[in-house]
């Protein structure tokens, strides 16, 4: 497993009215860490993105707004666009946790048979989900992970 130099924490999803402002889907623990963050993408000059504010109290989306995009048809453009921070920019964890990012390529194993390899993490809504290079969704509730040996018991 290869780790990134740059951890994937939002995707802009949608305009957001005519104004040209955006609606982003957030990977954060809550969606407001994106007010602090530095965020890269290679769409966007540095320092264009700002937090503009939260959608509502129980989503994981928030409005922002993007340099030089100031009508729908502009941020209409930018749907899909990945934004990242620099892993160096992470705080130290304590011992016993990590960061999803983490977790990519790490083995999954059940009764000592191997299901397959993370390649995603996914979440409904229902608990996180980690999605298997095979295409194996397996629930990640009650899941034990060996960060030093790259494997996770479900």
């Amino acid at each position: 497993m290869v780790k990134s130099d740059k951890i994937l924490v939002g995707k802009i999803v949608a305009p957001q009215g005519i104004r040209g402002e955006v609606r982003v889907q957030t990977y954060t623990q809550t969606p407001t860490d994106l007010k602090a963050l530095k965020l890269y993408s290679d769409k966007l000059a540095d320092g264009a993105f700002h937090f503009v504010r939260q959608l509502n109290p129980q989503s994981t989306v928030i409005i922002a707004k993007i340099d030089g995009v100031n009508d729908r048809n502009a941020a209409e453009l930018l749907r899909g666009v990945e934004l990242f921070i620099n892993r160096s920019d992470l705080p130290e964890l304590k011992d016993g946790e990590y960061y999803q990012a983490d977790l990519i390529g790490m083995r999954v194993i059940r009764g000592g048979i191997e299901l397959g390899v993370v390649d995603n993490i996914q979440n409904y809504g229902g608990g996180d989900i980690l999605e298997l290079d095979n295409g194996d969704l397996v629930s990640f509730t009650g899941a034990t992970v060996d960060l030093d040996n790259k494997v996770i018991n479900v």
